[in-house]
């Protein structure tokens, strides 16, 4: 694995954004939320990209709200 631009020192461990959960595509975010269900993993993909969008968009209050739901 290659650092990202901007990373420096040691690749820190990463993992996979997208999960099958009883037949189903979730992805997750940085937060730690599960984000779906999906029909398929390409959905899911589409569906994290408009949430990028949607986080890049939005007011620092939802970004704080988000983090109210963190997986447990």
């Amino acid at each position: 694995m290659n650092n990202r631009a901007g990373e420096n020192g040691k690749v820190p461990a990463r993992s996979g954004r997208f999960l099958k959960k009883e037949g189903y595509w979730y992805y997750s975010t940085r937060e730690g939320v599960d984000i779906g269900p999906f029909d398929s993993r390409e959905d899911a993909e589409v569906g994290v990209g408009e949430f990028i969008d949607f986080i890049c968009a939005s007011e620092p209050q939802v970004l704080a709200a988000l983090k109210q739901y963190r997986a447990a």
